[in-house]
């Protein structure tokens, strides 16, 4: 079936989470890639579980569209990882997305934002540069697990959003299964792994986890947040003002 037949709620997206719900992840990769081809992206962080997804993408094909967003306020060694580990596996299209200097000017000048609105700071630097990059594409595929917790335990390895299908090949693996794999195929690790980051995002809002810790607990510690946004309902159709409801 083309991309173009595809229609946000329809019924393929379903179909094709009961077909692949319980395959391995290159499986639902292939499955993805074979239906949108080019109308399809992978959305990274290079973060410290990144390498998995990305070395299982490269191996269905190096050409997909990997969308990276610098934020401005990733750490150094985020950046180094990126461009190291894109070399390495043979990625020859990662896009950086970065926020639009006239949203930084109008919402955040001083680069404070994040000290007072976490929510508003995130949907500046990475929810409206994912919104618009993401409109030249009919689906994308996330690197979420169910072992992270909170509202990812219920996820599904295919979904629907608002205007595109959603691949969640990760959905199933444990952190045992991530870390074999990483093992079996020599994967690079996140240098800031090592220093007991789980979780890597913006510099400002990620601390180490203590043992025990689940793996996003040092996300936004102290604060009724988990998400940073990009996965969460918006209106159909639509890139959000920077003023507008977050």
């Amino acid at each position: 079936m083309a991309y173009d037949e595809i229609r946000p709620g329809s019924a393929l997206a379903a179909r094709l989470d009961a077909e692949l719900r319980h395959a391995h992840p290159r499986t639902v990769l292939e499955a993805a890639y074979e239906t949108f081809g080019d109308k399809l992206a992978l959305v990274s962080s290079f973060g410290a579980e990144s390498a998995v997804l990305l070395d299982l993408a490269a191996k269905v094909s190096p050409d997909i569209p990997v969308l990276f967003l610098d934020t401005g306020m990733l750490f150094g060694q985020t950046l180094d990882y990126r461009k190291n580990l894109a070399a390495r596996l043979g990625l020859t299209d990662v896009r950086d997305l970065r926020p639009a200097y006239q949203d930084l000017a109008t919402a955040d000048p001083q680069a404070k934002l994040w000290q007072t609105d976490t929510d508003a700071c995130c949907h500046v630097r990475k929810v409206l540069p994912l919104d618009r990059a993401l409109e030249g594409f009919s689906a994308w595929i996330t690197g979420r697990k169910r072992f992270h917790g909170g509202d990812r335990m219920s996820l599904p390895v295919v979904e629907t959003t608002e205007d595109h299908v959603k691949f969640n090949p990760l959905a199933n693996w444990t952190k045992a299964d991530l870390d074999a794999y990483m093992v079996e195929h020599d994967l690079p690790a996140h240098p800031l792994v090592e220093q007991g980051f789980a979780s890597i995002g913006c510099w400002p809002c990620t601390q180490p986890v203590e043992d025990g810790d689940d793996v996003r607990a040092g996300r936004w510690k102290g604060l009724d947040k988990t998400e940073c946004g990009i996965h969460l309902a918006r209106a159909p159709g639509a890139v959000a003002n920077v003023g507008g409801d977050i």
